[in-house]
């Protein structure tokens, strides 16, 4: 396969993962993401592995939708005249041709940067709506956001305090609340704002907050998430203390090595294999995608919703 993204500078290299870097790709011109790709993936991604997505009328809030039967050319006309946000995650678990890409991905990427050392990596292919919007969050892992058809700005904001809690952070990467966290308006003041174009990718700060929204056109784009062994301590050392504070106690030390920091992982994995399940944030849907529906969604009732 072809190099994918433009070789990262030793600039780049020295704002990575600390900073906002902008690269160029050549995703747009790959039949990967044409409509008839799309639809078939639609129809054939596990269930489990697809997040849908509509807003209400007043954009405040996000409620959940399932496919339903539903055939994947009319779920992107609903997308295309609605208000709808798909997220497959996993995506090369689906299809050996994002397999495929992924690893492409990662091994130019781990050329550009002499001893890194990704693991646990991942892509998501995202198809949202016209004016669709992505709400004030925070991702657990490194992450890039790939433009492939479509544009859309990016609020991109600091990753410390008061744009990111530690007690927020910790939930998200627990999976006790979803991804969103406390947002005031004032905080657009010290945001990054990019308008991304198609073949333009973006990698920012670890578990740096941000927020999306689309230009008055369908957009589809890839995210690739990764962990190294720095990211993996600092999401270690995040669930510990999130546990810690269930618990009662608010941790004193946000430190990635020590006594303190080892005694948190074996907090982690304790809480993970016996508690995990019991308190991790629950999807429940009530809408299937329907183009002639308001915002391209029709509600259900639960005893009509597959499991």
């Amino acid at each position: 396969m072809p190099r994918v993204v433009e070789k990262i500078t030793p600039e780049q290299r020295e704002l990575w993962g600390r900073h906002t870097v902008t690269l160029s790709h050549n995703l747009p011109s790959m039949e990967l993401f044409s409509d008839e790709s799309l639809a078939r993936l639609i129809e054939t991604v596990d269930p489990k592995c697809m997040i849908m997505h509509t807003m209400a009328d007043d954009i405040t809030t996000w409620k959940v939708v399932e496919r339903g039967g539903v055939p994947g050319e009319r779920v992107l006309e609903a997308i295309r005249n609605g208000r709808i946000w798909i997220n497959m995650v996993d995506i090369q678990e689906a299809d050996p041709r994002f397999r495929e890409l992924l690893d492409q991905l990662y091994s130019e990427w781990e050329t550009d940067i002499p001893g890194s050392d990704y693991f646990k990596r991942k892509i998501g292919l995202l198809i949202s709506s016209p004016n669709a919007k992505v709400f004030y969050h925070c991702d657990p892992a490194g992450q890039a956001l790939w433009q492939v058809r479509g544009r859309k700005r990016i609020w991109l904001y600091p990753n410390t305090e008061p744009f990111l809690r530690p007690a927020e952070l910790e939930n998200v990467i627990r999976s006790v609340s979803s991804e969103e966290i406390s947002y005031e308006r004032w905080y657009d003041e010290y945001a990054e704002v990019i308008d991304l174009e198609p073949g333009q990718a973006l990698h920012w700060a670890l578990n740096g907050p941000h927020r999306i929204e689309n230009h008055d056109e369908i957009n589809v784009s890839l995210t690739s998430e990764h962990y190294d062994p720095a990211i993996r301590r600092n999401w270690a050392m995040n669930y510990g203390n999130g546990v810690l504070r269930s618990l009662g106690w608010t941790p004193r030390s946000r430190a990635t090595d020590g006594a303190a920091f080892w005694a948190k992982v074996g907090i982690t994995a304790l809480w993970r294999k016996t508690m995990q399940e019991k308190q991790s944030y629950k999807r429940i849907p009530e809408y299937v995608p329907d183009p002639e529906a308001p915002n391209g969604v029709r509600p259900i009732t639960p005893a009509a919703i597959s499991s």
